[in-house]
């Protein structure tokens, strides 16, 4: 099951539930982020 939750906050990348699993992720003040820009933020 494929279910939209929306954009990631920098590049505007769709993110959505794939059977349960978060394609991206969700920054401790709740802001989403596809995997590469989390990545990059983190880098940084």
């Amino acid at each position: 099951m494929k279910e939209h939750v929306g954009e990631c906050s920098l590049c505007e990348k769709e993110i959505y539930c794939l059977d349960g699993f978060l394609d991206g992720e969700v920054s401790e003040d709740k802001t989403l982020y596809c995997f590469e820009c989390a990545a990059k933020q983190e880098e940084s």
